[in-house]
């Protein structure tokens, strides 16, 4: 029997508390539990990508993250905390908006190197953001103060029940793997967005009432996509939100196709 396939995800940060002892006084990356049972649905090793703590005694001469890419079929680069306005040659307008540079900086390499070999990504969320701040893209640093508040994208008071109305582009990509569908409900936690599109990107999906891009993908021959909303919160059997499954299946699709 063919092997399953090994989907590398990437780490989430965790920062360390003040005053905090044992595990939590270091930096603590970990894997989203939903984002992984989604990739795993589908019979799928879901593996995560640890990022090389140049201050421990595992040292990028010995492990880079290319020795992941040559083992791995496709990456999702999982959402989290704001990407360094830095990172696109921008200062953050607020001190909260700083983001966090060193996870920035091991994801960016880790979708280059992916790119380069050719093999699929998947950006979700903050992962969405990322892909178009690696092909020279940029982003608004806060959706309300510089795109307006015709649509809530982040409510705290809900979290993941934030919902609200896309477009799919006529033509694209997403619009081929929903047919007849033109535009539906997806969660909604970010308050940056992609701004300029990275080089060679096409936005395949829109918030309906303000135009915030809520869809990206590369086209030609590497599988590159993402999207702003969460789709491993969406179920299945939930008519009201979009479908995850087709997206999965597609990017799975690629992977298999190239592995």
């Amino acid at each position: 029997m063919p092997r399953s396939l090994r989907i590398g995800l990437s780490a989430r940060f965790l920062a360390p508390r003040p005053g905090a002892t044992g595990t939590l006084r270091r930096t603590v990356q970990y894997l989203d539990p939903l984002m992984a049972n989604w990739v795993m649905s589908r019979d799928v090793v879901a593996l995560m990508v640890p990022s090389v703590d140049s201050t421990g005694l595992l040292h990028r001469n010995n492990m880079r993250l290319r020795d992941y890419v040559h083992e791995l079929d496709g990456l999702v680069l999982q959402g989290g905390a704001d990407i360094s306005p830095t990172c696109y040659g921008e200062e953050p307008l607020k001190p909260e908006w700083a983001g966090d540079r060193v996870r920035d900086d091991y994801e960016l390499e880790l979708v280059n190197e992916f790119i380069e070999a050719g093999k699929p990504v998947l950006g979700v969320c903050r992962g969405h953001q990322l892909i178009n701040v690696a092909l020279g893209g940029t982003l608004y640093q806060d959706i309300p103060s510089q795109v307006g508040e015709q649509t809530a994208h982040r409510d705290r008071s809900i979290n993941d029940a934030n919902v609200h109305t896309v477009r799919l582009e006529p033509g694209s990509g997403l619009a081929r793997l929903y047919p007849g569908t033109q535009t539906a409900h997806v969660n909604s936690l970010h308050h940056q967005a992609v701004r300029k599109l990275g080089r060679d990107l096409v936005a395949e999906a829109y918030s309906s009432d303000d135009g915030v891009i809520e869809a990206i993908r590369l086209p030609g021959r590497n599988y590159v996509v993402g999207v702003q909303w969460h789709p491993e919160f969406h179920r299945p059997d939930d008519e009201r939100l979009l479908d995850p499954g087709p997206l999965l299946e597609e990017f799975l699709a690629e992977a298999r196709r190239r592995s």
